[in-house]
């Protein structure tokens, strides 16, 4: 269920959007089939989030070019990967910076932009509750968050556990060159740490900007897409998020 093929309704009408309304003539999608517990746990899910980094900046040369994404658990990877690439731009690992710097790449890693769709922020979080609406259960995810962690690395750590880095500057060297966009849903037992995560990010100057469906639960704008009756339902977290890559990344339209 969490594989790339679970999603390619998803991505597909993603990328006909970029077109049709985003106004992108040639817009490609990656989607990374990372390893799922229990068969693999920290780190090799970020290596490998790290590795599909690292082959898109080999095709674009341009790491503004490229906007990340993720929902749920990949949105945990993506803020993990956001964070050590903000730790190699900042000299704390010259070899991987040297490894990054294919086709010319400058040394700023940072992609254009992020999107971001019910993030799983704090992989053991206290605020995270059970509501009547979310179908996801938090007793469960604290068992899948140590499932993930292993061994190798305190849950708590931020490069696992993105909401517990409380350091700005940390932020602002990981923060894309155009800012995040954040979907969630009112009712899911995430929202809580999203919306510290978006105050914090706010508070340091970055560029953030937030939609929250009301009433809405975990990863609504995936759910709609299979559950909806109409396209227009169907399609509406999809145009939202399109009409934010247009109007942060337009200028890679030509």
């Amino acid at each position: 269920m969490g594989s790339s093929y679970f999603y390619l309704e998803f991505l597909l009408a993603w990328l006909s959007l970029l077109k049709s309304h985003g106004g992108f003539r040639n817009p490609a999608i990656f989607a990374l089939e990372y390893t799922l517990v229990p068969d693999a746990s920290y780190p090799v899910q970020l290596h490998q989030a790290i590795a599909g980094y690292r082959y898109l900046l080999s095709i674009t040369g341009d790491a503004s070019k490229i906007c990340v994404s993720g929902d749920s658990a990949g949105g945990t990877l993506i803020l993990s990967l956001l964070l050590h690439l903000a730790n190699i731009s900042n000299n704390h690992s010259k070899s991987e910076q040297v490894e990054f710097n294919v086709n010319g790449t400058s040394k700023d890693l940072r992609p254009g932009m992020a999107v971001l769709i019910s993030p799983w922020v704090t992989l053991h979080s206290p605020t995270s509750k059970n509501t009547p609406s979310d179908y996801l259960d938090a007793h469960n995810l604290h068992q899948y968050a140590q499932q993930y962690a292993g061994n190798k690395i305190s849950i708590h750590d931020p490069l696992i556990s993105p909401g517990n880095c409380k350091d700005v500057s940390w932020w602002r060297n990981a923060c894309p060159k155009e800012g995040f966009f954040i979907m969630y849903g009112s009712e899911e037992v995430f929202a809580p740490d999203i919306q510290d995560l978006a105050s914090l990010l706010r508070k340091g100057g970055m560029n953030v900007d937030v939609e929250v469906e009301k009433g809405g639960i975990h990863a609504w704008p995936v759910a709609e897409l299979f559950l909806s009756g109409t396209r227009e339902k169907r399609q509406k977290g999809l145009r939202v998020i399109v009409s934010q890559i247009r109007e942060r990344m337009g200028q890679q339209i030509g």
